[in-house]
């Protein structure tokens, strides 16, 4: 079984509440000012990574998963690597300098765009990222006008997860844990997040199409308000907000959750073998993150490099499959025998994806007559929801 490891509470960082400098960067419409780099120069020898834990793994954790030493041996760039356990951490860490790689989620990417905190990548200057999922690239939460900000890394759905035993009929839509939450009323779970708003919003443009919601991270004032009233309804039914993964598998374990969000990983872990899980009709969010490299990068070479090599197919292979996600590259399939459990490639699952992406007041469905709802009031608005 794949070791179910970084995931538990990381993704939890969305949930955090250190969102002012959010409003303080502004929008992401116009790019950073960091040109990218023309030509990759000698190794200096170093190179300073910020990323999620368990996306560098040099074996000091656990001497069988070290994906870094290959790395190090091949380009002579020592990695020193520092793990964060929130998006908003990342920001301010970003802010404070001293780094050249940076692994950011959805919820991140535009920030750093738009504080001049990473550069332009120039992906011709990449061999590997021709392999990755074309699906992937170029998207708005990993480029702006057209130029890219970096190299995508893992990727996966947030799923409806079931107890086999309880939610019959075997569900195909996310009204069980919205309009007809109350039917397990109690035992319904939901992601502990600010981003939590646009699972709401995936399903209110299905089920309340006069709200024009096209993009769940683009929501003027009015949608943005049916999105919370559906949650503070939703409220009044969930037993238990989640981030940690492994309080997760507990409450489905034991029956004190029966119907709610979840991720592959959680389910490829629960071992009573009454849970299933399912890519509801309406969609669903979900994350892509990315590999960006910072504006003030002293080993900018050396970024580069890693940048390559974390997208080459083994090495892609071996950290999303210890993550717990999909691969972004096309041929690390052939070095993973579970893709088919993460639907890796497979691009129509995947279009049924709304990837994490910062809402800002620019709104990135491209309306201009109206301004959308940010992430600082995003994150306001989940403290009410939650009370």
């Amino acid at each position: 079984m794949l070791k179910p490891t970084a995931r538990m509470s990381l993704r939890a960082g969305v949930a955090s509440v250190a969102v002012a400098s959010l409003a303080a960067c502004g929008t992401a419409s116009s790019g950073s000012d960091t040109e990218a780099a023309t030509e990759i120069g000698d190794a200096e020898g170093t190179v300073s990574i910020l990323a999620w834990p368990g996306y560098v793994e040099d074996g000091s954790n656990d001497p069988t998963v070290d994906w870094v030493s290959d790395f190090e041996e091949a380009t002579s760039c020592e990695v020193v690597s520092k793990t964060y356990g929130t998006s908003d951490e990342a920001y301010q860490l970003m802010q404070s300098g001293g780094y050249d790689v940076v692994a950011a989620s959805g919820d991140l990417t535009l920030r750093l765009i738009a504080a001049d905190l990473v550069s332009a990548v120039n992906t011709d200057l990449l061999e590997n990222y021709e392999g990755i999922f074309d699906f992937l690239k170029d998207k708005e939460w990993n480029s702006v006008d057209g130029v890219s900000y970096g190299v995508p890394h893992g990727y996966g759905a947030n799923l409806l997860m079931y107890n086999t035993e309880v939610v019959d009929p075997a569900p195909t839509s996310w009204d069980v844990v919205f309009d007809s939450a109350s039917d397990y009323a109690g035992a319904v779970t939901a992601y502990d997040s600010p981003i939590y708003i646009a699972d709401a919003a995936v399903y209110l443009m299905t089920h309340e199409p006069d709200l024009g919601i096209t993009n769940p991270y683009a929501l003027d004032e009015d949608q943005f308000a049916a999105a919370v009233d559906l949650l503070k309804l939703q409220k009044e039914s969930v037993g238990e907000y989640w981030s940690d993964y492994l309080k997760e598998i507990q409450a489905f374990e034991s029956g004190d959750s029966v119907v709610g969000t979840t991720w592959q990983v959680i389910q490829n872990s629960i071992s009573t073998g009454n849970t299933e899980v399912v890519l509801p009709e309406e969609g669903a969010t979900g994350w892509s993150d990315t590999w960006m490299i910072a504006s003030e990068a002293e080993s900018p070479n050396c970024a580069y490099m890693w940048l390559d090599y974390i997208a080459s197919p083994e090495a892609n292979a071996t950290a999303t499959a210890y993550f717990g996600e999909a691969p972004s590259s096309e041929a690390a399939c052939d070095f993973r025998d579970d893709c088919e459990a993460y639907h890796a490639g497979d691009e129509e699952y995947a279009s049924q994806i709304w990837y994490w992406t910062t809402p800002v007041a620019e709104c990135v469905d491209g309306r201009e007559d109206v301004e959308c709802v940010d992430y600082a009031e995003w994150t306001k608005a989940w403290q009410e929801i939650k009370g």
